[in-house]
């Protein structure tokens, strides 16, 4: 063997032996490989699962439905009540009508029912539930909604859900309105001498005393929801659809009875609403500010029968202490006052 072949020869192994720690130190081992491929497995098994991943469903206790139904029944009896009362027993039974309810449980069931409406908006409820897909998120969410419900106010299609429970309820505060004009208006129609009923209507009503206590025992009973109207607003709530709202956007600031019923109905959108959230959700049904209007509204109802003696007082006190209090403190209850200030005068 010559000096020169021996020379090629360990030149060669030299190559190799590079090559082949070259592919030792840059090429991935066996191991990593695997390592690599199983997490690249975890990451597609991630991605698949957050695909289909989505918010719980919108989920609101029947306690809720069943406030709305007590606000719901009691505005339709109301509704009946109108002008041209032919006698008056006729005025006694639209009295024992209008005064049957509880201030407490009528202004819970006002904010319960326009709960239940913000529902009905398809913009409010996607606006929300984009937000319980994630679960850290969504839990994130519902206790800033606990925490301030006035929080609630601020999500997505917000404006849209208080925008339906304005229109909806503003729709019940013109029936109110007309029906108290009407009310109002006959009881001084009743008095002309060309009216038929002139001689009942301004003679003194007997046993005056008794009238207003059982009016008042009238007002302290509990009211009781409907079987129907509950199970009707139950499946409005739970589904989003069923009931028949005008449409309509409105912008903060809002009163705290719509800023409660947004964030009733956001936690239903979460699904955090159900009977496991009946605390939660009938605090957001307690408002001090209705509950005082109505409560005040049926004092002066009493004031007035107090004071009332021929049957068109009594009239006149079904128009103003009833009906129209009602639109009144629902007014309140949802519109927030415009303040405007003028330019001061020279």
């Amino acid at each position: 063997m010559t000096l020169a072949f021996m020379r090629r020869s360990l030149a060669v192994a030299a190559i190799a032996a590079a090559a082949v720690l070259a592919s030792c130190t840059t090429g991935p081992s066996q191991a990593e490989l695997e390592a690599q491929r199983m997490a690249e497995a975890q990451a597609a098994a991630a991605a698949a699962a957050a695909a289909v991943r989505v918010a719980p469903p919108i989920s609101m206790n029947s306690g809720v439905a069943e406030s709305a139904a007590i606000y719901v029944s009691f505005l339709r009896d109301v509704g009946t009540i109108r002008g041209g009362f032919p006698d008056a027993e006729s005025i006694q039974a639209a009295m024992r009508k209008g005064a049957a309810y509880d201030p407490i449980q009528l202004s819970q069931g006002m904010i319960a029912y326009a709960s239940i409406v913000a529902l009905q908006s398809p913009e409010f409820v996607a606006g929300v539930r984009q937000y319980g897909v994630d679960p850290v998120q969504r839990r994130q969410v519902i206790e800033n909604i606990v925490y301030n419900p006035a929080y609630a106010a601020t999500l997505p299609g917000a404006e849209a859900g208080a925008g339906l429970i304005i229109a909806t309820l503003g729709r019940d505060i013109s029936d109110m309105v007309t029906i108290a004009d009407a009310v109002e208006q006959d009881a001084y129609t009743i008095q002309a001498r060309g009216d038929s009923r002139r001689s009942w209507a301004v003679a003194p009503l007997p046993n005056r005393a008794e009238r207003l206590e059982a009016i008042k025992q009238i007002s302290g009973r509990r009211m009781m929801p409907p079987a129907e109207d509950t199970a009707r607003l139950y499946a409005a709530a739970n589904s989003g659809s069923g009931l028949s709202v005008p449409g309509g956007t409105s912008r903060p600031p809002y009163t705290p009875v719509i800023a409660n019923a947004l964030a009733m109905a956001a936690l239903a959108a979460l699904g955090a609403a159900g009977d496991e959230a009946r605390p939660n959700t009938q605090a957001l049904m307690q408002e001090s500010g209705s509950e005082f209007c109505l409560s005040m509204s049926k004092l002066n109802l009493f004031q007035c029968l107090a004071a009332s003696r021929p049957s068109y007082e009594d009239m006149f006190c079904v128009g103003r202490h009833i009906v129209r209090d009602l639109g009144t403190c629902t007014f309140g209850a949802t519109r927030v006052p415009v303040i405007s200030v003028s330019a001061p005068s020279s």
